[in-house]
């Protein structure tokens, strides 16, 4: 799977640490930066992966700030993208089951390291069951175009 990577300063030693783990898994990571520790504006990186994923130039996204939650809303403004802020293995589960989540999202300061990889790899391994569930992402769409 290609998989695009994008984070603000506050969660690029995660994001370093997820695309090792990703490319261990025989994955193509596309890294859209930040690439230090340097201050950014995580809105900027949302926005830049967004886009990239909405233009087809991965399957999947993983963006990271420092508690995930700014990083979320950003992306979420964007028609297409379902962000998941994940805590734990279940909240990723639930994520790809029940809303197709098409980014997975991290707190890099908020989320230990065992506990991220544990988040990835459900995340990535977990399909959308369809069903009900594609009633509801249709009416997310519906809501967004009509308001």
């Amino acid at each position: 799977m290609r998989i695009l990577t994008a984070c603000d300063h506050g969660a690029y030693e995660l994001k370093e640490l997820l695309r090792h783990h990703l490319e261990s898994r025989n994955h193509a990571v596309v890294n859209l930066g930040t690439d230090g520790p340097e201050s950014v504006d995580y809105p900027d990186y949302a926005a830049k992966l967004c886009r990239a994923l909405l233009a087809g130039e991965g399957e999947r996204g993983i963006l990271l700030c420092g508690t995930g939650i700014g990083i979320s809303i950003a992306a979420n403004r964007f028609p297409g993208i379902r962000a998941a802020l994940c805590h734990d293995e279940l909240t990723a589960r639930l994520a790809r089951e029940h809303n197709d989540a098409n980014v997975l999202v991290l707190g890099g300061r908020t989320t230990g390291a065992a506990t991220a990889l544990g988040i990835l790899d459900v995340w990535l391994d977990t399909p959308f069951a369809g069903g009900r569930h594609q009633r509801r992402l249709d009416r997310l769409e519906q809501v967004t175009v009509r308001g």
